[in-house]
C-alpha cells in the first residue's frame, strides 16, 4: 500500500498498473414488481420453499395483527449456542426474507418482548441469564426453541457444563428443529407460535 501511495506521489494517477484502478461498479436494473424482486434471487431455495415464503408473506403479518394487535416483538437469546441458528435469524432481516414488513422486530431488551426466540443449548454459566430473561418478558410470553441444540436432539446432550434442551430449564411453547433451520422454518415456528397465542 505504501508503494502505491508513494508512486501515486511521485509519478501521477497515470503510472499505476491497470489491476489497481478501481472500476465503478455496475448498477443493477430496478425491479419491476415487488413480489418478484426477492424470489427471483433466491439462489439455493427450492420452488416449495419459495411458495412456502410467498404464502408466509401473506399469512403471517394479519395473524400477528389478529394476535397481538400491533407488530409481534422478539428478543433473541443465545443459550450456548454455535452460533449457527444465529445466521439464519439474521437473514431474516436481509432483503430476501424481511420480517420487519411482516409486523416482525427484534428488541433489546426481554421487557418489551412479546416471544423469547432460544438458540442452543442452554450452558451451566447461562442457566441463570437464560431464568433471568425469561422472568423479565412479560405475561403471556411465548418461547420459542431454535436448532437441534435448543430441542434437545442436538450433538451435545446434559454434561457437566452443559444442561441439554431449553426445556429443561424454561417451559417451550414451539420446538424448530434443525442444524441450523432454514430461514422459512423459522417463520413457520414463529406462525404456530403466534396461532398458539390467538387460539
Amino acid at each position: 500500500m505504501l508503494y502505491v501511495l508513494k508512486r501515486l506521489l511521485k509519478y501521477g494517477l497515470g503510472t499505476l498498473p491497470r489491476k489497481t484502478l478501481l472500476k465503478t461498479p455496475e448498477t443493477p436494473a430496478p425491479y419491476t414488481s415487488e413480489e418478484a424482486a426477492p424470489i427471483a434471487h433466491l439462489g439455493q431455495m427450492d420452488d416449495a420453499e419459495a411458495e412456502e415464503l410467498r404464502r408466509l408473506r401473506r399469512e403471517l403479518p394479519e395473524r400477528i395483527r389478529k394476535a397481538f394487535g400491533r407488530s409481534l416483538h422478539i428478543r433473541h437469546l443465545d443459550a450456548g449456542s454455535s452460533n449457527a441458528c444465529e445466521w439464519e435469524l439474521t437473514a431474516l432481516l436481509n432483503p430476501v426474507y424481511d420480517v420487519q414488513r411482516f409486523g416482525i422486530d427484534f428488541v433489546a431488551s426481554p421487557r418489551h418482548a412479546d416471544m423469547l426466540v432460544v438458540t442452543g443449548g442452554v450452558t451451566r454459566n447461562l442457566e441463570a441469564a437464560v431464568r433471568s430473561t425469561y422472568e423479565a418478558t412479560p405475561d403471556p410470553k411465548l418461547v420459542v426453541a431454535i436448532g437441534d441444540d435448543a430441542c434437545g436432539t442436538g450433538l451435545i446432550g446434559p454434561t457437566y457444563a452443559h444442561y441439554g434442551a431449553v426445556d429443561r430449564i424454561i417451559p417451550v411453547d414451539v420446538y424448530v428443529p434443525g442444524n441450523p433451520p432454514t430461514p422459512v422454518a423459522i417463520l413457520q415456528g414463529i406462525l404456530k407460535a403466534v396461532e398458539k397465542r390467538k387460539g
